[in-house]
């Protein structure tokens, strides 16, 4: 039974990582200019200052956030743990246990906020693409 249970948690995690692991895109209205050029150029115009904004601002901190989220999550639980475990009598264990849970549960999380990119990135890329003459709305 517990194979069974690592197969789901190894097919859910990949579940997850595959579907969090597109960055946001901006969604334009629909004004004259974007009428104009079509959403062909228009993805192309996005692709363009998505790269400008690598090279100029760097690259945004996704990994680092969900790093970061995930150690937190783990340090929180193997405290946590550590204190259930105090209190049944197998502190280790109970840490150990606390740590996996939680750090898991911190790295979906980061992996499905890892898809809005940084604000200082976010902000050139709507500079950039205000510059050309769309107006963004919203990001998806």
């Amino acid at each position: 039974m517990k194979n069974v249970s690592y197969l789901h948690i190894v097919f859910l995690s990949g579940l997850f990582i595959a579907t969090s692991c597109a960055t946001k895109r901006p969604v334009f209205y629909p004004n004259e200019y974007l009428g104009k050029v079509g959403r062909d150029v228009a993805d192309k115009d996005i692709d363009e200052c998505f790269q400008r904004a690598k090279e100029y601002v760097g690259k945004h901190g996704t990994e680092k956030r969900v790093a970061e989220q995930t150690a937190l999550g783990a340090a929180v639980g193997a405290a946590t743990g550590a204190a259930v475990g105090a209190v049944t009598g197998d502190i280790g264990r109970g840490a150990a246990s606390g740590a996996a849970g939680v750090g898991a549960s911190g790295l979906i999380f980061g992996l499905f906020k890892a898809r809005d990119p940084d604000p200082l990135f976010r902000q050139y890329i709507e500079k950039c693409l205000g510059d050309k003459g769309y107006v963004i709305i919203g990001w998806e």
